[in-house]
């Protein structure tokens, strides 16, 4: 007999602060715990580094002693703790299924490239993931323990968070973290995921801000689920992409593919040698089939019956959120449609386009040429290379502005939309890796990007240079004026926290406001959009 089909996680509300205490934001984004975790690692791979993991947790434990603000004796004050999405990287690791029980037999796919999206697959991922960053997962126990309270909102990397038995999972592992370190009341009571967003009104709205990028966006972001087998999540660019040809390539890294042109992709292929040129091309073929497949997922009666699935939990939502449908509607109407939607937009993506275009550029030309030196009208055929040469520079103008390489503009320009829709001092969002903070022009409302605790430290062979994240992450206090808030950064020398921005107000003012020079990296969103 088969199986029941896992369930969604519930849409639950966040549970209100206890009689009397008061909640300060710690907010923080991107951490991709177990983004090294890759069977395909060669050699020349370095592991996420282990200093990260210490500052990461050196920082849970500093807000764990320095305790909120106290806005009067008659209050408590506690953390909230908000990860503001891609917290695990699920998608972004490769685990083989050898000898693993599984309810869910891998596929002819995930036999090769690891463990996919389904609910039991998610759950092994995730004690892999406990195992290798247990320090994190302790540190968080504690702050459990201390009676703070911590908000998962879910990215593109961590989706497999919406299954209800991966959210238990997770719940388990942070219950007994904390039992270990003391606590005695209801932890449970006090994690929260949320599929979408985490909101106080009047203080903050926080999602991740994947939605807003069209290489990252899910169709239906509350009833993930593939049409083609509703035992797994539906795959997007960037999922096809890392397990069918960065993760298999060695020296190919997932960041700073938008400085890389057509030729930096040529020239890093032919590094490989012939052979290792070939298979890339292959994978490469193999990715756009796969990304093609999936452009047919978003047609027919499953998927339908997929997106009726998605309105009734947006309903449910609005109801359980009191946050009302029509808000919730246009919420939903600001998000960017999956480049997976047509053709041209995945063969654009992945610069095929292009390639074409350079290849009918070069054939024509030789073809003018050769007409030029047999045929007796020389002068004709060589007043033909002008036009040519111009309708090529054209079209290749027209692809390159079809490409977004870098979605940091398009989640600024939504940061408007949001501080309209929800009445907010702050609009905070994560996903780009760059850390930002931007007054929003017309509105009373500030725009935060969190940046990153991801790195990728890259090998002699790699397409860009190593990353290192800014480490950064944003307080808001409750003052007595209204909200104020300050993006900091860890500083590892110092053993805490320094301002990265100035000091942040409610009215979106600013005593600083241009962003210091931060390292930029894109996940393979943005791997074929150079």
């Amino acid at each position: 007999m088969r199986s029941p089909l896992p369930r969604l996680g519930s849409l639950r509300p966040p549970a209100p602060a206890a009689h009397g205490v008061r909640e300060s934001l710690l907010i923080l984004s991107d951490v991709h715990l177990g983004s090294d975790l890759n069977a395909h690692a060669r050699a020349t791979d370095v592991d996420r580094s282990s200093p990260l993991d210490r500052d990461l947790v050196e920082l849970l434990r500093h807000y764990r002693a320095e305790k909120p603000a106290r806005a009067g004796e008659a209050r408590r004050e506690r953390w909230r703790l908000v990860v503001a999405g891609d917290f695990i990287d699920f998608i972004g690791m490769s685990i083989p299924a050898d000898g693993a029980r599984l309810e869910t037999p891998p596929d002819e796919e995930e036999l090769e490239h690891g463990l996919g999206s389904a609910s039991d697959h998610a759950r092994l991922k995730l004690a892999h993931v406990a195992r290798r960053h247990g320090r994190i997962f302790d540190a968080l126990g504690e702050l459990l323990a201390d009676g703070h309270a911590i908000t998962f909102v879910l990215g593109n990397h961590d989706s497999e968070l919406q299954w209800a038995d991966v959210q238990h999972e997770l719940r388990d592992l942070l219950r007994a973290r904390a039992e270990a370190a003391g606590a005695t009341d209801d932890v449970d009571a006090r994690i929260e995921l949320s599929p979408w967003f985490y909101y106080v009104d009047g203080v903050a709205y926080v999602e991740h801000g994947h939605q807003y990028d069209t290489m990252c966006a899910t169709e239906r972001l509350l009833a993930p689920q593939s049409p083609a087998d509703p035992r797994r999540l539906m795959r997007g660019f960037t999922d096809v992409l890392l397990r069918y040809v960065v993760r298999p390539t060695r020296g190919l890294s997932e960041h700073g593919h938008e400085r890389m042109t057509l030729v930096d992709y040529v020239t890093f292929a032919a590094r490989l040698g012939l052979g290792g040129m070939l298979s890339l091309g292959a994978r490469f073929i193999r990715a756009i089939a796969a990304l093609l497949r999936l452009r047919r997922l978003h047609l027919g009666d499953a998927a339908r019956s997929l997106c009726a699935l998605h309105d009734r939990r947006v309903e449910a939502l609005a109801t359980a959120t009191r946050v009302g449908l029509d808000r919730l509607r246009a919420l939903a109407a600001l998000q960017a449609p999956p480049i997976t939607r047509t053709v041209g937009g995945i063969l654009g993506s992945l610069m095929v386009d292009s390639l074409f275009l350079h290849a009918a550029g070069a054939l024509c030309t030789l073809l003018v040429l050769a007409l030029i030196v047999w045929h007796p009208w020389h002068a004709a055929w060589a007043l033909t290379l002008l036009p040519l040469a111009c309708s090529w520079v054209a079209l290749q103008g027209r692809f390159a502005r079809a490409r977004t390489i870098d979605p940091a503009a398009a989640l600024a320009e939504r940061a408007h939309h949001l501080a309209r829709l929800f009445p907010t001092a702050f609009v905070v969002m994560g996903h780009t890796h760059a850390p930002m903070t931007r007054p929003l022009a017309d509105t009373a409302a500030t725009y935060v990007n969190l940046g990153s605790w991801a790195e990728e430290a890259a090998g002699s062979e790699s397409t860009t240079p190593p990353h290192e994240p800014a480490r950064t992450h944003l307080v808001i206090h409750r003052g007595a004026d209204g909200p104020v808030a300050e993006l900091r950064a860890w500083d590892p020398s110092r053993g805490a926290p320094r301002r990265y921005e100035g000091l942040l107000t409610r009215g979106g003012g600013a005593r600083s406001e241009t962003p210091r020079p931060a390292p930029r990296r894109r996940t393979i969103a943005a791997a074929a959009r150079a």
